[in-house]
């Protein structure tokens, strides 16, 4: 495989000094901490967000920091979670008046540093709080976490938090807002082939011609099943299938109900893994939105692009996001970051 790379262990730092150069007086980096962190950041008028999560994913998530959405963002190295020490300087540097919320993928090694992280930061009197993203509906446990993975259903928290925070919202509300948008997002991702990250130069693993990975984690982690390729239609249908019949629990007895129902409105993202071209995102999302106006499900908004990648890997996810005229308004509120995707 091709890449642009100078030395691969320069990989994320080369990067990271390239959003800087490209946003002057919007962001900064910190290259003790590979922290991208808003210029005019922390402000005591805000609570401050923080994500971190491994590199690999961009946009996610060093390149949606800025205004309306994350005040910083200190990843570890490719599909790798950031040290607990990055973690915890970077939210001193960010820490406000109102607290510090940390936005998380449910992977362990995330779970771990940011937990850690956020024990140190309390015992120096830093008041933090933590939202754990799991939208993945492909698989209960992975090789990569215990519990559903966290993918890219996080934009629609982060997106949602941040308008909140830039109005005032305090850590709380903050808090109890991620975990409701959380609860009505479900996300499944399917992978065309594999990808290679720089320091390993070769493919994390390999598809046949005529074989896709249904249900494939954003690191590469295997899904739901290994089969043969099928028409883009047939593929959508699949995937739309395992999202619409998740369900949630309604009560201490695990009775559970579906989450998306007949009325209801959501968000339509189709998300691109890094190699797929546009054309054809748009080709599947075509199909699922009428797919899912038959259902009586309506598609309020349109999110079609790269939002969580996996390097250079072809495949797609599609996430549904329920929502309500709190969550729209959230939504739609302004945002400005070096990457448009909101």
């Amino acid at each position: 495989m091709k890449k642009f790379v100078n030395n691969p262990k320069q990989f994320v730092p080369e990067m990271l000094k390239g959003i800087e150069l490209a946003n002057p007086g919007k962001v900064k980096y910190v290259p003790d901490y590979n922290l991208i962190m808003r210029a005019d950041a922390p402000n005591d008028n805000k609570v401050s967000i923080v994500q971190g999560s491994g590199s690999g994913h961009e946009p996610a998530h060093v390149m949606i920091v800025g205004q309306g959405m994350l005040d910083g963002a200190c990843p570890g190295d490719v599909f790798s979670a950031p040290p607990i020490d990055y973690v915890v300087e970077s939210s001193k540097l960010l820490n406000s008046a109102k607290g510090v919320l940390h936005i998380v993928n449910n992977y362990t090694g995330d779970r771990a540093a940011f937990r850690d992280a956020a024990e140190e930061l309390e015992d120096e009197g830093i008041t933090v709080k933590t939202i754990f993203v799991d939208d993945d509906v492909a698989v209960k446990d992975s090789l990569y976490t215990v519990g559903r993975r966290g993918v890219a259903g996080n934009f629609f928290v982060i997106k949602a938090v941040g308008a909140a925070a830039e109005k005032g919202a305090s850590l709380d509300e903050l808090v109890a807002l991620g975990n409701r948008v959380n609860d009505v997002i479900r996300s499944m991702g399917m992978a065309l082939t594999g990808c290679t990250p720089p320091a390993k130069g070769e493919p994390i693993f390999t598809l046949a011609e005529d074989e896709v990975e249904m249900g494939v984690g954003i690191h590469g982690e295997p899904g739901r099943a290994r089969e043969k390729l099928t028409s883009a239609n047939e593929i959508v249908d699949r995937m739309l299938e395992a999202i619409l019949t998740d369900s949630k629990p309604i009560s201490e007895t695990e009775t559970t109900a579906p989450i998306f129902n007949n009325g209801d409105e959501v968000a339509l993202m189709i998300n691109g893994l890094g190699g797929t071209p546009i054309s054809e995102l748009y080709l599947l999302y075509g199909y699922a939105h009428q797919q899912l106006e038959a259902k009586g499900i309506k598609v309020w908004r349109s999110y079609v692009g790269e939002y969580c990648t996996s390097l250079e890997m072809a495949g797609m996810s599609i996430t549904l996001c329920k929502v309500d005229d709190e969550l729209k308004d959230l939504l739609l509120a302004p945002a400005e970051i070096p990457i448009r995707v909101f």
